[in-house]
């Protein structure tokens, strides 16, 4: 078979474990999306193909793959789009590249034990650094079937990853063989290869399937709602929109839908990411009407504490006390802008703020480096580097509810297991997520957003509520299951009853250990290649 149509095949493959709309009968795909990739690096090597045809397919099939999966993010700006598709591609061509050079130097053997250990080491990276945007990691394909891998609470989402290419390799080799010969042609025990991937297969889905039928809800109860305004952000929700609806009504908007929902036992309301949009300067913020506004309600529903996503400023006193975000004007001096999740505990309480911390590359945080080249994209919201925080604040549990300790994710902040595992080792018996993912009007980015939702609570153990502005509103319980979601592109609200854990699982507790293990292994791994390259180099002259 071609190359070419390898390569194709391959992403296509891929792709369907991150459908339009993820469905469990598509995740099987994963199981085989690699195999194309591992056939055409095979027969490249075999005819001798030069390091540049190797690469090209290469990326080829990760550019199509990137294309397929991510292609709505230029709904919201088409060059960011690209930039994403193009660059990421890139990136992932260099755990491949790691193993063809590892395979070529220390055989074959090695080589394709250290697939898997590059690739993970290469998604642990992505977790962490500038550049950061794991959409992709092979684990997340499992968000639509998460009854498959409620073993996650043990390894987070990288063991998915692990479980990926364990089957992959193995269907690989159970086809073709070490030596490239067809299974067909090889008599007696070969034949047991098979019984490897099916294995592989099965031993973790029943795992996970035992773990599941006999795990129960824990904690305490409470009531919560979630708000879903629904304000297009490109016409309506912001300021100099052709439809643009002034911010008091904006609120009165989020009040009115709250109170359509709002029980005595209510004890906890979200509102999505932004919906206070206008810039708040966080010392004088409780002089602002809409802030009084949302006081004197809360006076009104005693025993209610009210989450909501806001904008905010914050300034410092001289340019050695400012950080490395912040912005100057000479009226203003130094200061900076906030992506914020402000908490009122009760209508007295002052507000608790919590400033996202895990930003989107070339939007809230552009690195040094492409400051000067991608510093006009807009995805939405402020554009350039905006401040952030170190540490994950866990809301204080409000009068009435002491059990009801509460986590701010805000929208991209949900694609990370080991960010959010930090708010459950600070005490967070409740995961909430305020988002707005209007940008990317009514596409697959969204809907993979909203169950990537469904992963974080399985490595956490914790439930899960969820305003978004418009996209997915409700709620997941400690299972993974969705247990109630609002339809998209409405204005609604919606209310649950949700758990309140206060146990650590084992993932919570001892962080990546499959990422860090596989980093610290590809470090060991190129050492040896390097020197057994040398090696090679010395006895060939």
């Amino acid at each position: 078979m071609r190359p070419a149509v390898l390569a194709v095949l391959g992403a296509l493959l891929l792709w369907g474990g991150w459908a339009p709309w993820p469905t469990a009968w598509l995740v099987p795909l994963l199981f085989i999306g690699w195999v194309p990739y591992l056939l055409l690096e095979r027969q490249l090597t075999l005819q001798g193909a030069s390091k540049r045809t190797v690469f090209g397919y290469t990326y080829l099939f990760l550019v199509l793959w990137n294309a397929l999966t991510t292609w709505w993010v230029s709904y919201a700006e088409l060059t960011a789009g690209i930039a994403a598709v193009v660059l990421n591609a890139l990136l992932m061509c260099l755990p491949l590249m790691a193993f063809r050079q590892t395979k070529k130097r220390l055989g074959s053997r090695v080589g394709y034990a250290s697939l898997p250990i590059f690739w993970i080491a290469f998604e642990q990276l992505h977790l962490h650094w500038d550049l950061t945007w794991p959409w992709l990691t092979l684990g997340n394909g499992f968000a639509a079937a998460p009854q498959w891998v409620q073993w996650y609470e043990y390894t987070g989402f990288l063991g998915g990853s692990v479980w990926v290419w364990a089957v992959n390799l193995l269907i690989f080799w159970a086809w073709w063989g070490r030596g490239g010969v067809p299974f067909w042609n090889i008599a007696g025990p070969r034949r047991w290869r098979w019984a490897m991937p099916i294995l592989t297969m099965w031993i973790p889905f029943t795992i996970s399937t035992v773990i599941g039928r006999n795990y129960q809800e824990k904690g305490p109860t409470a009531e919560v709602v979630v708000v879903q305004p629904n304000l297009d952000p490109y016409v309506e929700k912001f300021e100099g929109g052709a439809k643009f609806v002034p911010y008091d009504e904006q609120l009165t908007r989020l009040l009115s839908l709250t109170e359509q929902k709002l029980t005595p036992q209510t004890r906890l309301v979200l509102w999505p990411e932004t919906a206070l949009e206008e810039s708040y300067w966080q010392n004088t913020i409780d002089s602002n009407y809409k802030i009084l506004r949302i006081r004197e309600w809360l006076r009104r529903h005693p025993g209610v504490s009210v989450l909501t996503g806001i904008t905010t400023i914050d300034s410092y006193p001289n340019k050695e006390g400012a950080s490395e975000t912040a912005r100057y004007r000479d009226d203003l001096g130094y200061y900076d802008i906030f992506n914020t999740g402000a908490y009122f505990a009760t209508a007295a309480a002052p507000i608790a703020f919590y400033h996202k911390s895990r930003l989107v590359p070339g939007v809230e945080k552009i690195p040094p480096l492409l400051a000067s080249v991608i510093s006009h994209i807009d995805l939405g919201g402020t554009v350039g580097s905006v401040g952030s925080q170190p540490d994950r604040t866990v809301y204080p549990a409000p009068p009435g509810a002491p059990a009801l300790r509460v986590a701010p994710i805000i929208c991209y902040e949900s694609i990370y297991g080991d960010f959010v595992s930090e708010y459950a080792r600070n005490g967070a018996t409740l995961l909430s997520v305020i988002t707005n993912d209007a940008w990317w009007h009514d596409s697959p980015g969204y809907r993979q957003l909203f169950s990537y939702g469904v992963l974080r609570c399985i490595e956490t153990r914790r439930d899960l509520a969820r305003s978004a502005n418009t996209g997915f509103t409700g709620f997941i319980n400690q299972k993974g299951e969705v247990i109630q979601r609002e339809q998209a592109w409405i204005p609604t609200a919606s209310r649950a009853t949700v758990h309140l854990n206060d146990e650590l699982t084992f993932y919570v507790r001892f962080g990546e250990l499959i990422g860090r293990g596989a980093q610290i292994l590809a470090v060991l791994l190129l050492m040896v290649a390097i020197v057994q390259g040398q090696r090679q180099k010395q006895l060939a002259r």
